[in-house]
């Protein structure tokens, strides 16, 4: 009696020491398995990360490089000159002008965007039959070739093209719209309108269709009108959707280039050079690739402050965020 007595604290021992053992073995696999999911979500996140880091990263700091140096590809030739780009810049007779018609179409754009989208989107949010043709029919041409497009709206938009033989057909005779400033602006705004309204119309679609219909039945009960319901209701719970719009309108609006290479060249004179289009011509038609980097960091400038102001302003635009 008293021997098993005596070999019952090594039993007890070793018992606990292979209890001990399996708790350690299962944290080490709870660990294996945590650095597994953390190795996996790695290889994940791993092309955004790069594609961040070749195409967005280092790019700024290439530009802010180029930014002190001129470089001309035709002479071979690549200095420092420190701080000669921005002076440049403050000097050149065209930047003004150039960052007048920048506004001029962002604003317009923006405007004629987001209006005819939220126009359309109420239009089409009902339940008829054929409603889809009509959806599909005013998306499309966000899906159409950008160049395609904007070369079938310069044939339309000459001075002997479609619309003015259209107008002429009731005794109007159009303006040469692509050759005449005022004309020319508008002309190259409206084409962009009508290109990307499909997808503004299709978020506005969808934001419209996430509205609840026992707060809009309420209203109604309540005595309010369709137009008292649609800005004191509709508008107030599809703010999201319009904050967001707006960035991505304003910041496109921003970086047009085709239309305007396809439609004006910049012209009449620069009433159509936008800035990245005469980023363009600064950096690879005369071969100024240090101001190029100066007026493209400008543009990064101007989309920083404008994304930072709107997201600021979200307190007032967005509801949930009173």
């Amino acid at each position: 009696m008293s021997g098993v007595l005596d070999e019952a604290p090594v039993i007890l021992a070793s018992g606990a020491r292979r209890a001990g053992g399996g708790h350690g073995g299962t944290r080490r696999r709870r660990r294996r398995l945590s650095q597994g999911d953390a190795l996996i979500g790695y290889v994940f996140v791993a092309p955004q990360v790069l594609g961040i880091l070749l195409f967005v990263i280092l790019p700024l700091v290439l530009i802010v490089y180029y930014n002190f140096h001129e470089w001309n590809v035709l002479a071979n030739s690549f200095r420092f000159v420190g701080t000669e780009n921005v002076e440049r810049l403050f000097s050149d007779p065209k930047v003004g002008p150039v960052l007048g018609a920048t506004a001029i179409f962002s604003v317009g754009l923006v405007i004629g965007n987001l209006g005819l989208a939220l126009l359309l989107a109420v239009l089409l949010n009902r339940k008829v039959r054929g409603i889809t043709f009509f959806r599909t029919l005013f998306f499309s041409p966000v899906v159409v070739s950008l160049v395609a497009w904007t070369i079938v709206w310069g044939f339309l938009l000459q001075d002997d093209g479609g619309i003015n033989g259209l107008l002429a057909t009731i005794g109007i005779d159009g303006p040469n719209w692509l050759r005449e400033g005022p004309t020319a602006m508008i002309s190259v705004v409206v084409v962009q309108v009508f290109k990307n309204v499909g997808l503004n119309m299709i978020l506005f679609l969808s934001a419209l269709q996430g509205v609840p219909r026992e707060v809009v039945e309420a209203a109604s009960i309540d005595g309010a009108g369709r137009g008292a319901t649609f800005g004191r209701i509709t508008l107030p719970l599809i703010s999201p959707t319009i904050l967001l719009t707006t960035i991505i309108t304003i910041v496109g609006s921003l970086q047009v280039f085709a239309q305007i290479a396809v439609l004006t060249q910049g012209g009449p004179g620069i009433s159509t050079t936008v800035l990245v289009y005469y980023l363009f011509q600064q950096a690879f038609e005369f071969h100024r690739f240090g101001y190029g980097s100066t007026l493209a960091l400008v543009l990064f400038v101007i989309v920083l402050l404008l994304t930072i102001v709107q997201w600021q302003l979200r307190k007032r635009w967005v509801f949930y965020e009173n």
